[in-house]
């Protein structure tokens, strides 16, 4: 948990939910924590060490890794990929899933080529934009119009993503959005009920399975974002969704597949915004937050699986990888 990246808080409130309900009859829990800066923090040593200090210490003594680190460098496809070099097992997806899921870019990209609804989308990279941003900004008006939501192309917990309601706007938004990456995605604003469905993937032998999905009310924002995520009582969060059941069942079926296509292990949670008989995958997370307040153990609960059951059921998942 931690990490260099704009979620570090998040991350540790994630670890901190995990630590709390997992099994301490069948687990013997480490915990561990990234700084901001990269040095690592493992149980019995009294200061921060490198990677290569802690990849040895993990190799000794831990079985599986259970990741909660969200964001760049954790969600990525860095960390699992250093944990892949160093033989450790892990929780959810490997390399090219999380890479994959984590660009949103070649995300919609590739559910497009699957004949998924994506809305419809511009990518801005900061070279383009500081060789000729005025024309990014009428391309983004002529092709996606508005209102639009800008996204950093790489990122989650929605940071730095606005919605956009004229063109005056945008500059000013991109601008912001060029903080947190290099590359920005312009994405036409799809209106409707906003949604968000979880798989448990427990393994070759059971295959993806979509739980409940969530419809998404926010009250205190015009749209999901950080404050509306992880304080309690800012959005309003019902499961099953007060829609009609085919569209569920929809939904359901989307989730699944995207989960499929991606490449994902063990879990993940697709967003979506659902317009009429319409469904649009919005993205894809392969580490969905784990706190107080967040999605995919709601979802569990309301399918009957409590958290120290869901845990397990993704750490159990993570062995099950390597088996053919």
């Amino acid at each position: 948990m931690g990490g260099p990246s704009t979620e570090y808080e998040v991350s540790l409130m994630s670890g901190g939910v995990v630590i709390k309900n997992l099994n301490k009859n069948k687990y013997d829990v480490a915990p561990v924590t990234i700084t901001k800066d990269k040095k690592w923090i493992i149980p019995h040593h009294k200061k921060t060490v490198d990677v290569g200090t802690a990849m040895t210490w993990m190799q000794g003594w831990v079985d599986v890794v259970f990741i909660a680190l969200h964001g760049k460098y954790g969600e990525d496809g860095t960390v699992q990929g250093l944990f892949d070099f160093a033989e450790i097992t892990y929780t959810g997806s490997g390399v090219l899933a999380s890479a994959l899921a984590m660009d949103k870019v070649k995300t919609n990209d590739l559910l497009m080529s699957h004949k998924l609804k994506v809305p419809a989308y511009v990518e801005v990279t900061f070279h383009e934009w500081r060789k000729d941003h005025p024309a990014y900004v009428d391309r983004v008006g002529k092709k996606i119009g508005f209102p639009c939501v800008v996204k950093p192309n790489n990122g989650g917990s929605s940071v730095g993503v606005a919605i956009i309601k004229k063109q005056t706007e945008l500059s000013k938004a991109i601008s912001n959005a060029f903080r947190f990456d290099t590359r920005v995605m312009v994405q036409a604003f799809v209106a409707g009920d906003e949604v968000t469905c979880a798989v448990l993937d427990e393994g070759p032998a059971h295959g993806p399975v979509a739980l409940p999905p969530t419809q998404i009310i926010p009250k205190t924002a015009t749209f999901f974002d950080y404050k509306a995520k992880y304080t309690k009582g800012a959005s309003e969060e019902v499961t099953p969704p007060r829609l009609p059941t085919t569209i569920i069942k929809k939904i359901q079926n989307i989730a699944v597949q995207t989960h499929a296509i991606i490449g994902c292990k063990g879990f993940s949670r697709t967003d979506m915004m659902v317009r009429g008989n319409d469904i649009f995958v919005l993205e894809i997370n392969t580490i969905p937050g784990m706190t107080e307040t967040s999605l995919y153990p709601q979802a569990a609960a309301v399918a009957g699986i409590l958290l120290p059951d869901l845990l397990d059921r993704i750490i159990n998942a993570a062995f099950k990888k390597r088996v053919i």
